[in-house]
């Protein structure tokens, strides 16, 4: 099974270096690597050629094809012929060596899968279950992980997701894949997460990331990934593991993603229900402004008091404009 890694970067070369070194301690090699740079400097370009990653291509794209949507189907059109599995990862994110082996083993046991995530390891403290309901405490599978606060007052509205992580309910708003456990299980899905994902090459053929995920691209991976599952399954391997740090560099401002996070979110949702009815359109109106609320009061809880700020602010400018503007959406 032949495999192509695309990395799609912007302005991180510090995270690519450390990207490209766990790749080459990786127990099985990808056959070629592309590496999409949308960098307005050379810096990632001068890291490629001075370190000798194998079987490695490097293309600097014009602003023309930049943003990670753009980026990520520019590579697709540079897939060698012979390719089986593409792999995306995000530039910052570190492999555990027996990444690609785990993931790719995944499509021998299930030949019919389409896609298959890998799992971060570094965000969530798992541990395994205690038997009892504590409120303060998420359980799934024999786990148990801490509920964070937006799911706890969520609880308190009756708008908790009503399906298994990965899966999205029909007012939108679910858990993430970071709601499953490492219990080295692999888990059936419908939304995996673009930066640490992979798809048969096949897949390509006649789907594509969508252009309206412009720039930054938040969610662009959902609206894929619902699209996709319409077709066959997608999975999760919690033994493709990895660790995954945010690097602030190449965001939009606070104010954009804000906006993003409300109009983006109702586009991903409405792609896989363009039908919703009152019940589900009203709780997914009432999930986005409670979060909108709690995101406000960090102006008072964090230290981050203006970036909370300005993030609120775009979140209701984005909920306000899909009133006068709803996004149109693509089937």
């Amino acid at each position: 099974m032949t495999f192509t890694l695309i990395v799609c970067t912007y302005m991180r070369p510090k995270a690519l270096q450390s990207l490209l070194d766990s790749v080459k301690e990786q127990t099985v090699y990808p056959d070629a690597i592309l590496i999409i740079d949308g960098s307005d400097d050379d810096d990632s370009k001068d890291l490629i050629s001075q370190n000798k990653f194998e079987n490695t291509t490097y293309y600097k794209v014009s602003a023309s094809y930049r943003g990670l949507t753009r980026q990520r189907n520019f590579g697709i059109s540079q897939l060698p012929e012979n390719t089986d599995v593409v792999c995306f990862l995000d530039d910052d994110v570190i492999l555990d060596p027996d990444y690609f082996k785990q993931l790719l083993s995944t499509y021998e046991v299930f030949p019919k899968a389409l896609a298959v995530g890998g799992y971060i390891t570094n965000e969530v403290k798992w541990e395994h279950s205690d038997g009892k309901r504590n409120p303060e405490k998420f359980y799934f599978d024999g786990w148990m992980r801490n509920e964070p606060s937006r799911f706890k007052m969520r609880r308190k509205f009756g708008l908790l997701p009503d399906v298994n992580p990965g899966f999205m309910p029909s007012f939108s708003h679910g858990r993430s894949v970071s709601f499953l456990p490492p219990s080295g299980k692999v888990y059936q899905v419908e939304l995996i997460m673009g930066g640490v994902s992979s798809y048969k090459a096949e897949v390509f053929k006649a789907c594509k990331f969508s252009t309206y995920f412009e720039g930054y691209g938040l969610y662009e991976d959902a609206e894929f990934s619902l699209r996709l599952a319409k077709k066959g399954k997608l999975y999760i391997n919690t033994k493709a593991q990895l660790e995954h740090y945010h690097d602030g560099s190449g965001r939009p401002n606070r104010f954009k993603y804000g906006k993003m996070v409300i109009r983006n979110g109702w586009y991903v949702w409405r792609v896989k229900y363009r039908n919703a009815d009152f019940k589900s359109r009203w709780k997914w109106h009432a999930t986005a402004l409670l979060l909108t609320v709690i995101r406000l009061t960090n102006v008072i809880t964090s230290n981050s008091k203006k970036e909370a700020f300005t993030e609120s602010f775009g979140r209701i400018t984005g909920w306000l404009s899909l009133f006068l503007c709803p996004p149109k959406v693509k089937q």
